[in-house]
């Protein structure tokens, strides 16, 4: 997916929402995925039971919409936060979030998800 990434980045954006609907469709868990942004509103849903995609605005971050969901609704639902950035981790840890690696989130997507 990096590779990817490097040359299309909304190709890649779109694979990891598929395996991370994937990974909800096969577990019951409910996903949101958080995007640095295409600069325009902060949220994008196609159907009630899909991947919810949050993209942050123009001059926001994806840490700042963690941050604000993690303080939000760590408290009133089991709330996992996947990424390796040990701040953001310390942070949304901080919010009662529990936090992964991205290399564990692959993991669980892998171990979840038949092939």
């Amino acid at each position: 997916m990096h590779r990817l990434h490097a040359r299309r980045s909304s190709l890649a954006r779109d694979a990891l929402i598929k395996k991370l609907r994937d990974y909800q469709d096969y577990t019951g868990v409910r996903v949101v995925v958080v995007f640095d942004g295409k600069g325009t509103s902060a949220t994008e849903q196609s159907e009630p039971h899909s991947v919810q995609v949050f993209y942050s605005r123009a001059g926001q971050t994806a840490d700042a919409i963690i941050e604000r969901l993690a303080s939000k609704y760590a408290e009133k639902f089991d709330l996992t936060v996947a990424t390796s950035d040990f701040l953001e981790q310390e942070t949304a840890s901080a919010c009662g979030a529990e936090c992964i690696s991205i290399e564990n989130l692959r993991a669980l997507i892998n171990e979840a998800v038949p092939n």
